[in-house]
């Protein structure tokens, strides 16, 4: 029986899930990360994986976060550094952008893949040196199959790729830094075999194939039982994003809500910087425990707070200036907890809100994915401003739907 490995490179960790062939999770495991180790990071965690399981695996798939991109030269060595997810350095390119992107593209945002390109186009010290400009996920499988220049459609999205023509568009085809940009496949397609001297590395097969990836947060998507128009995922993790299955594309760069390609349908969402991370802020994981068994989930909080750490958001509003709204605090931690959970849930319930007053096909069902699933106290609280009932994936861990999606192949 064969098996397959995801692996999933989120915000602040990395996990990797191996299963087997009817998707039984063998093994799991997960580590710290930081910029600087990325490849560390991913090359540790497979050889962590047992001989007798790791012998077996014939298909890698990894997700990255939405956005997070990076030059390098022709060996696949970083110019600069990454830039990450949530990184709005691109407002300064928008006016350039809109010279030649039409009026509403998603990308027209601070936080777009293209935006960030515009950027680093802008440094010469990087572009004189770059020959590729990819994202997370696109340069760690590289790392594996050796095979720079390769991208996936949900990564290429915010880079302006048109998912529906499955091709670069005729304004970005005339882009000066055209040249820099991936060849995009389907997530999932077979990209190569890994090379011979990672595969003695690292303990794989020598005919283990490498995949093109995806985004974690349609990584969560996949690793849930959502299939049918109308149902969603959120994920609460260090950020808030939701993903609704729908019939109909739905797009507004206002709001921040764009649709990545899903077979025949869209997937329509779209990602905050609200989330657990501003949680983990100002509470330790006990305390956010503990803090939340004190809290009555149907009484209302008075506060009326827009959890962010720094200036900025991207969904349901599209502002890199949005102030945070974080006052006033209460005396009492407990009461503090229930503003801010109070204030993440009405933000997600926003988002859902405009999904459909924009067309997306009516909400039928939420599934929660990430840390924050695991609070029923946060639950009850969502429930409360959510139309329709919640309930917690079987499989919450990204790294396992990057890992259905390497079985799947391509």
């Amino acid at each position: 029986m064969t098996v397959s490995l995801g692996i999933d490179f989120g915000t602040s960790g990395a996990r990797l899930v191996a299963i087997d062939t009817d998707r039984n999770v063998l093994w799991w495991g997960t580590s710290a990360l930081s910029v600087g180790t990325w490849r560390e990071t991913l090359f540790a965690l497979i050889r962590e994986v047992p001989p007798e399981i790791k012998s077996r695996v014939d298909r890698i798939a990894i997700d990255g976060t939405s956005s997070t991109v990076l030059c390098c030269d022709a060996s696949g060595q970083i110019v600069g550094a990454p830039i990450l997810y949530n990184d709005d350095r691109g407002k300064t390119e928008l006016e350039r952008l809109k010279a030649f992107v039409p009026a509403g593209h998603l990308v027209l945002s601070a936080t777009s893949s293209l935006a960030k390109l515009c950027w680093l186009a802008a440094q010469p010290e990087i572009l004189d040196r770059s020959r590729y400009f990819l994202h997370q996920a696109d340069w760690l499988v590289a790392q594996l199959h050796g095979k720079l220049g390769f991208s996936d459609y949900h990564n290429a999205l915010k880079l302006g790729y048109d998912v529906e023509s499955l091709g670069y568009p005729n304004w970005l085809d005339c882009h000066p830094y055209r040249p820099l940009l991936p060849q995009v496949l389907a997530p999932g397609t077979h990209i190569g075999k890994v090379l011979p001297q990672v595969a003695l590395e690292l303990g794989l097969a020598a005919d283990c194939v490498i995949c093109a990836g995806t985004t974690d947060s349609i990584a969560a998507f996949i690793a849930s039982t959502a299939s049918t128009p109308g149902s969603a995922v959120t994920s609460l993790g260090s950020t808030l994003v939701i993903k609704l299955l729908s019939q109909t594309r739905v797009e507004d760069v206002r709001y921040g809500i764009y649709s990545h390609r899903w077979g025949d349908l869209w997937l329509v969402g779209g990602a905050s910087n609200t989330g657990g991370a501003v949680l983990r802020h100002f509470f330790s994981d006990a305390e956010l425990v503990s803090l939340s068994q004190e809290i009555d989930p149907d009484l209302p909080s008075e506060l009326d707070y827009y959890p962010l750490l720094t200036p900025g958001d991207r969904f349901p509003i599209n502002d890199p200036n949005l102030p945070p709204r974080l006052t006033p605090r209460p005396d009492r931690d407990r009461d503090f907890l229930h503003g801010l959970l109070t204030g993440i849930a009405k933000i997600e319930a926003h988002g859902y809100q405009l999904l459909a007053e924009l067309g997306a096909t009516p909400l039928t069902s939420i599934q929660t994915a990430g840390g924050g699933a695991n609070n029923p106290t946060w639950t009850k609280i969502r429930q409360r401003y959510l139309p329709v009932p919640i309930s917690i994936s079987q499989h919450q861990e990204a790294a396992y739907g990057t890992a259905l999606l390497a079985q799947r192949g391509q």
